[in-house]
């Protein structure tokens, strides 16, 4: 028997603050917060879910090194380079880098970058319609 990964169900971010973190996500991407089993909290959206661990949380294993902020994450919208600048900017999120060309796993897309609190670094990225 062989094995094929078919998808991502879900990430785990290690975080200081779990409630600032779900807050930034709700606000500035839109994803619906969570409660799961143990009060655990969960940001949705569309088939997938980010995890929100408590660093030094005994009860709910890690990675070898529990650190909040090294992650690099990649989400794609359906909305313009320029839309995702304007909601960005709204939002009073910095941009860290962006536009810029970059590709992903469909092929070129462009992105535009920001930090969420914990430091992690987020890439918002739109594929040509």
């Amino acid at each position: 028997m062989s094995l094929a990964i078919e998808r991502i169900d879900h990430v785990v971010l290690n975080c200081r603050d779990v409630e600032t973190v779900a807050d930034w996500y709700v606000r500035v991407l839109g994803m619906r917060r969570e409660v799961f089993s143990g009060n655990r909290v969960a940001l949705r959206f569309g088939d997938q879910k980010l995890n929100l661990r408590p660093t030094g949380a005994s009860n709910w294993p890690t990675g070898v090194v529990d650190s909040p902020g090294s992650l690099d994450l990649c989400f794609i919208t359906t909305a313009s380079p320029d839309d995702v600048a304007a909601h960005l900017r709204d939002e009073g999120v910095p941009i860290t880098e962006g536009p810029v060309p970059k590709t992903g796993a469909l092929g070129a897309m462009t992105s535009y970058y920001c930090r969420d609190p914990e430091g992690n670094l987020v890439e918002i990225a739109s594929y040509p319609s």
